[in-house]
């Protein structure tokens, strides 16, 4: 008895095994078989397509294999991603998404994949702030006139990038908050936005450092407030919305690398110590400090906690906003 037993212990080890080797010796292989492929899941120009180009090259030298970015917009970044979920899971095909990606399962419950099951964080990028900001002749001079004037019902408007963005959720959050109100003006991306901001035909404009500071930096915006936690080394002399009375108020823009969660945990771990090698170059950081981004990096573990934080978070607030896309 007790040896049938044995042979039946040593048979589905056995059998295990086999099952797990040809998934081992991928990892081990690895990165060998053709070249690796970042998946930038918005269109060429903008700053996803920014930061997948800025830590391409880098990767590739530290893996020693090509590494090619690939640009899959649409739907806020749900197509490229899906074709990450969908791409065979041997580690040549990642994702390098935005802060639509906290957003998107909220406020589309019918996508093709599982954001939280179907996807592993391989690292954090980065974060920037929102910048509030104005037109530099408006009547607004400071963030309490905005809200002085949205308390008072006084028909403020906003303008963002798109309705569901994170400067829609962001300031609905706030007005929530603060009991202030205030009318969205969505427009098709951050080109758009800050054409009408700067000539004044919209009140107030919430977007990324990015997008804005080139204006304020030529003198016709204002900038009112900023949504990180902390100020913004880019914009030192503007304070946050916290400092202006609302205390643990945060939105940040992020961006992140992604692996299908069926991808070997031993690549997920290479590509996390690469990438955060990648992170760590001073021309790296620099490059991307120039797209107003400040440098995260670190686990899997962490970028994992951020991202599902920001799930969470947003998905309240689409709730009890009752947001919907158009």
């Amino acid at each position: 008895m007790q040896r049938r037993t044995f042979k039946t212990a040593l048979g589905c080890a056995l059998t295990l095994a086999a099952l797990c080797a040809p998934q081992w010796a991928a990892a081990q292989a690895w990165p060998t078989k053709q070249p690796i492929k970042l998946v930038a899941v918005f269109p060429p120009g903008g700053s996803v397509d920014q930061v997948a180009r800025i830590i391409a090259q880098p990767l590739s030298l530290a893996l020693g294999q090509s590494v090619i970015v690939e640009n899959r917009g649409g739907a806020s970044g749900v197509i490229g991603t899906a074709a990450v979920v969908q791409a065979p899971a041997d580690g040549y095909t990642f994702a390098v998404v935005f802060d639509t990606h906290g957003v998107n399962p909220s406020l589309n419950p019918s996508m093709p994949f599982d954001s939280k099951k179907d996807l592993v964080p391989l690292v954090l990028v980065g974060t920037s702030p929102m910048v509030l900001a104005t037109n530099v002749n408006s009547e607004y001079k400071t963030f309490a006139d905005v809200m002085a004037a949205a308390k008072a019902k006084k028909n403020v408007s906003f303008g963002t990038i798109g309705n569901g963005s994170l400067g829609h959720l962001a300031m609905a959050l706030l007005g929530r908050n603060s009991g202030a109100e205030w009318t969205h003006v969505p427009y098709k991306g951050g080109g758009p936005l800050m054409s009408d901001a700067v000539a004044g035909h919209v009140p107030l404009s919430i977007g990324s450092v990015f997008v804005t500071k080139p204006h304020i930096d030529s003198g016709r915006m204002r900038p009112l407030a900023v949504t990180s936690s902390k100020r913004s080394p880019d914009l030192p002399n503007v304070p946050t919305v916290a400092e202006n009375g609302y205390p643990g108020f945060e939105a940040p823009a992020w961006w992140a690398v992604l692996a299908s969660s069926k991808v070997p945990p031993e690549i997920v771990k290479r590509m996390n110590e690469e990438l955060n090698k990648v992170l760590k170059n001073p021309e790296v950081a620099k490059k991307l400090d120039a797209q107003g981004i400040d440098v995260t990096g670190g686990s899997s573990t962490q970028a994992s906690a951020f991202i599902e934080k920001q799930m969470d978070v947003w998905a309240k607030v689409v709730k009890d906003n009752n947001i919907k896309v158009d």
